[in-house]
């Protein structure tokens, strides 16, 4: 059985640690702020924080070592909000259902809508982990290049290589799959 939560390990005690306290106080505010760049809704933020901290808590803390403190945190922060919209999604899934059953809306509009979604969706998640984080930091949150490559420990040129990667795959992908529903349709 798989943990909701493996993956996140960290290294075997090896040095001296950061409490999850402290790390708190220090990294609160900027896992806010990263989790709700990486598409967690704002009315959510505060309990994806929360998950993120009972994570840090449940490791120890952080051991020092080669990595940062901040960025240990902010590994643990895109595993999470990766979760929680997968989480969302299928949320989302079932409350467009709802409103189509309801009348809210046409049944033909809302299968349309929910077509267009999924294939986004398919298509970021065609996306290895590291190019869909730069690709959704930078062309959905509006990050810059700066920003993403400060929060995520990368260097500048890291992040324009993983952007224009992912955005030529994601649209090559986006075309395919448009193209396969209308074939499909005829």
């Amino acid at each position: 059985m798989r943990s909701e939560h493996e993956g996140l390990e960290v290294a075997p005690l090896t040095g001296p640690t950061v409490g999850a306290a402290e790390l708190f106080r220090a990294h609160a505010a900027f896992v806010a702020s990263f989790v709700h760049r990486l598409g967690v809704p704002e009315r959510d933020v505060p309990d994806v924080v929360q998950e993120v901290f009972v994570v840090v808590h449940r490791k120890g803390g952080f051991v020092m070592g080669s990595a940062q403190p901040r960025t240990w945190v902010a590994a643990i922060a895109v595993r999470l909000a990766a979760q929680y919209r997968r989480r969302r999604r299928e949320e989302l899934d079932g409350a467009a259902t709802e409103r189509a059953a309801s009348g809210g809306s046409t049944p033909a509009h809302e299968a349309e809508v929910r077509q267009a979604m999924a294939r986004v969706q398919a298509c970021l998640d065609g996306l290895d982990a590291e190019h869909r984080e730069v690709f959704v930091l930078f062309e959905v949150a509006g990050e810059s290049c700066k920003d993403i490559a400060e929060a995520l420990a990368i260097p500048v040129g890291t992040v324009y290589s993983r952007i224009h990667h992912a955005r030529r795959r994601f649209a090559v992908e986006h075309a395919r799959r448009a193209a396969d529903e209308v074939e499909g349709e005829r």
